[in-house]
């Protein structure tokens, strides 16, 4: 029975650098003769590698760490596939399909391991094996969460929360300005002027193949950190051919009255388009939308297509590609809601007291990811990424308005509409020029543009006498429509070369690393607001007929357009634009003290040079600061034995302020008004931590970890002591610290593996924190001077904690899951998210702090396959619907000043695999 057995690895990765093997064994039987595969010599083509069973059947054979499944394809059987998992002894019998086993040739036997490093287990593994703290959430596990953008994926792991509302988190209580995105390793730019980071729910989860998010800082991350790097890592695939193709369709509770649901005039329902200023602006009313509600349905949908295949070419190389394309859509509507600017008694100086928003969002993404294997040692992959985002929302305001409406009695309604296009091009390349020299490479051009493209905003107040609204008058911009635009360019290039020192077959002694990265972004934002100033005394309008007044016929002797700065009927905009050049150098080096002990020091030179120019309504100028800094970083890890480790990381990094807070700019919404601060400096932070690890079996986990940091000249968002209450930026104090514990655990309770497998797993992660700054009015006010004066303060309190930090973060989850022989499975999950209450804004003048109310939410997700080729996912979101608060903590008790329903949300979706 000597016949030839190919060994095929299908190579489902998301990686290309080199793994460490693990040995697997069993025996290959013939079921219908009951006969072993004697003597049976194979190869596996793409280790270059032959073994052979001997006179009994057995075989042995080594197989990547990331091996999850094995899988026996022979003609004229039937397949048989086993999972790995722990258990390396797989033996396999193959069943006749109809056919009499002496017809069936052996020789067309194929085995086939799958890798994935997406798997849970796997990405355990990884992050056993670091010298490195890290922390990976993979598409499988996405999947069974029903997470569907890496926002969500972010905010299961353990010390993170979501901002409500926002693409944005917290890590450790830090938020925003203390974290750092990347894409395999590279910097991507931010859609948002006030941010620093893109938004992650940009990106959807059908081309992720795992995130790692680094809470711990080392010399190969931008060193613009202080609560983590989170670094996605895009689909790569290999193996054998396959297309998919899905749809879907998705409510909210909240918006099931589609007559209730409107939206403003002009955005499409796939959010592709563009409203421009129309010519001779000033000179007439010649807008394109109209200012008139538009009933639209609050039914979203979704529809995806992805595919992918390798190659194997006749010099030994491979080529592979994984395309994706997908369309998402969701309307939402926020009701029961309140919107309030207070001062310290608690009086309103904006009181709405009714608040509703209808929403609608979209996106669309485009992935193409390459990859070309010259040979096992030299590698290249090429990503393009293409993402469209856009959002809508109706605004609704009915309350009081000091000096406009303080019979509480007006209406403000906001309508605004915002598309984010994002392309990202990436070339990556690894070369092994020997077991002991490797050079990785990369390099990226990112553009994202950012338009708001006619938001429109119109005041009225109500008489009770007569029954009508009339248009507020008391300033020109109560009516206004506003154009907003911003675009930024990115360079970066990632270059390290290692040099190993000791090499014994897979294990070394040393490792050096030397390498540079370079960081170039240019931003230019331009904004333009068109006052629609009544000229005409009270007139009376209908609210939901806005284009009756505001048209071509009462231009000039009703209303007039206006603007900040206009002469002959042109005008200029207010703008900024922003230069940001970054250039490191770094070493490291890792030493294997023993096989348990290694460590890994670091040490990062990093020249960085910001340059902001603007000319907007408050002032006109520029501002410029240029540093460099010498960043060590320190990690070890114990390897007490095969099941656990101890791990401490200790590092200096820094927090640069952003372009927008610089920048004399005014940002006003409804209820806030927020402008830049030109004297705004980086922070210096000291960060360390240590961290216990138990992994009691493959796919599970146990760990304690407890961390601190120390912020000097900590940046926080502040309230002017002013009557107009105007929020800006800060150097708030000379200090800050951050300490607290996180525990996190991964447990299977039923597992049953085999051709009918079962299982049950728990999840469990927490973090308790603690936060202090000081606040000093006398630093602010001497290191702050603009615009002919500076910032006053007047801080409530002395000491406070830092903005989006909570005490406690708790998720949890349960799931079920089931395969069946041919193909079909079933997959269920509870998941459970709360966090504690956490500060949004500082208090000034008595005033109290606002803070976001802690809330919890519940989700159920259920996903199935009938077979191989059909699946139905079904998921139920946000169950608890709690009441969302932001209060103001005076000291004569607490006052909502914003709050909220946000809906369930119900999806359903059907996808076929071809």
């Amino acid at each position: 029975m000597k016949k030839n057995l190919t060994l095929l690895f299908a190579l489902v990765s998301a990686g290309v650098f080199a793994q460490t093997n693990v040995e697997i064994k069993g025996v290959l039987y013939d079921q219908l003769s009951k006969t072993v595969l004697a003597d049976t010599k194979f190869k596996i083509d793409d280790l270059g590698l032959e073994a052979t069973t001997d006179n009994q059947g057995n075989y042995k054979i080594e197989v990547p760490e990331d091996a999850y499944e094995v899988e026996l394809t022979v003609d004229g059987y039937e397949k048989v596939k086993q999972p790995l998992g722990e258990q390396t002894i797989l033996n396999f019998f193959l069943k006749p399909d109809d056919i009499k086993s002496e017809d069936i040739d052996l020789a067309t036997a194929t085995i086939t391991v799958q890798r994935n490093k997406a798997a849970e287990a796997n990405l355990l593994n990884m992050q056993k094996k670091s010298t490195q703290i890290v922390e990976n959430i993979g598409q499988v596990e996405m999947d069974r969460k029903g997470i569907s953008d890496a926002a969500g994926a972010v905010a299961k792991m353990s010390g993170v929360t979501k901002q409500e509302g926002t693409g944005n988190v917290f890590v450790r209580g830090l938020g925003d300005r203390y974290n750092s995105t990347s894409l395999n390793g590279l910097p991507i730019p931010s859609e948002n002027p006030g941010n620093k980071n893109i938004k992650l729910d940009l990106f959807s989860t059908d081309i992720i193949e795992y995130i790692s998010m680094y809470k711990t800082y080392s010399s190969k991350i931008n060193a613009d950190f202080g609560g983590a790097n989170v670094d996605i890592t895009s689909k790569r695939y290999d193996g054998k051919g396959f297309f998919q193709v899905g749809l879907g369709t998705t409510i909210n509770s909240n918006a099931l009255d589609n007559k209730a649901y409107k939206l403003q005039d002009g955005p499409n329902y796939f959010g592709f388009k563009t409203t421009k200023i129309p010519n001779n602006v000033l000179g007439g009313y010649n807008f394109e939308n109209s200012l008139n509600p538009v009933s639209k349905p609050s039914l979203g949908g979704s529809f995806n297509l992805k595919g992918g295949k390798s190659f194997r070419l006749n010099n030994g190389s491979k080529f592979g590609f994984f395309a994706a394309a997908s369309f998402d859509s969701n309307g939402e509507r926020l009701q029961n809601g309140v919107a309030r600017t207070v001062d310290a008694h608690g009086n309103g100086i904006k009181d709405f007291h009714t608040f509703t928003s209808n929403k609608y969002n979209t996106n669309t993404t485009g992935l193409i990811n390459l990859f070309y294997d010259i040979n096992p040692n030299h590698k290249l992959r090429a990503n393009s990424i293409l993402i469209n985002n856009s959002s809508q929302s109706l605004n609704e305001y009915n309350g009081y308005v000091r000096d406009i409406n303080e019979n509480e009695n007006g209406l403000v309604r906001r309508g605004t509409y915002e598309r984010n296009t994002l392309l990202i091009n990436q070339l990556l390349g690894e070369h092994n020029f020997s077991e002991r020299s490797e050079f990785n490479w990369g390099i990226s051009f990112n553009t994202i543009k950012n338009e708001m493209p006619d938001r429109i905003q119109n005041t009225l107040r109500y008489d009770e006498n007569d029954g009508q609204y009339y248009l507020a008058n008391q300033d020109a911009s109560l009516s206004h429509r506003y154009f907003q635009e911003l675009k930024e360019d990115e360079m970066a290039a990632n270059l390290a070369y290692s040099l190993k020192f000791g090499v014994d077959n897979s294990t070394y002694k040393a490792k050096l690393t030397v390498g540079y990265q370079g960081r170039f972004k240019e931003r230019n934002l331009e904004a333009n607001q068109f006052n629609l100033k009544v000229n005409k005394g009270d007139v009376a309008v209908d609210p939901n007929n806005l284009d009756g007044f505001f048209n071509q016929a009462n231009y000039g002797s009703h209303f007039l357009i206006s603007t900040f700065d206009s002469y002959n009927g042109t005008y200029r905009p207010q703008e900024y634009s922003g230069e940001q050049t970054i250039n490191a150098g770094f070493a490291e080096l890792e030493y294997h003290f023993s096989d348990r002990f290694m460590a890994i020091v670091g040490l990062r030179g990093e020249h960085i040079n910001q340059l902001v120019d603007w000319r907007t309504a408050l002032s006109q100028g520029k501002n410029e600061f240029d540093q460099f800094e010498i960043l060590p970083s320190l990690a070890m890890r114990y390897k007490v034995n095969d099941k656990n480790n101890l791990r401490f990381a200790a590092s200096k990094t820094y927090t640069l302020p952003q372009f927008k807070e610089r920048a004399m700019f005014v940002y006003e919404d409804v209820t806030e008004i927020e402008r830049g601060n030109p004297m705004l400096y980086a922070s210096t932070n000291y960060n360390a931590d240590l961290k216990w690890e138990w992994f009691p079996k493959q796919g599970e986990i146990l760990s304690v970890a407890a961390f601190g940091k120390y912020i000097i000249d900590p940046i926080n968002k502040v309230t002017i002591a002013s009557s107009a209450n105007d929020q800006s930026y800060a150097n708030t104090g000379d200090w800050g610290y951050a300490i607290g514990v996180e525990v996190e655990a991964r447990k299977a309770i039923i597992d049953n593996k085999g051709l009918n497998s079962e299982q049950v797993t728990i999840g469990l992660n927490a973090a308790y924190m603690q936060t202090k700054q000081e606040l000093n009015d006398d630093k602010v006010f001497e290191e702050t001077y603009f615009n002919g004066g500076r910032i006053n303060t007047n801080f409530t309190f002395e000491e406070d904690s830092f903005t989006g930090a909570s005490d406690l973060v708790l998720n949890a989850d349960i799931s079920y899951s089931k395969k069946w022989e041919k193909g079909g499975s079933v997959l269920a999950t509870v998941a459970y998210n709360y966090f504690s209450d956490r500060l949004y804004s500082l208090g000034t003048e008595t005033r109290g702090n606002q803070v976001d109310k802690g809330f919890g939410t519940l989700d159920f997700i259920l996903r199935s396959k009938l077979d191989k080729n059909i699946g139905i996912n079904f998921a139920a979101k946000n169950l608890l619907n709690p009441d969302i608060r932001r209060v103001q903590d005076n000291l004569n008790g607490a006052v909502d000043i914003l709050s909220y329903k946000r809906g369930m949300n119900f999806s359903l979706g059907i996808n076929y695999q071809f």
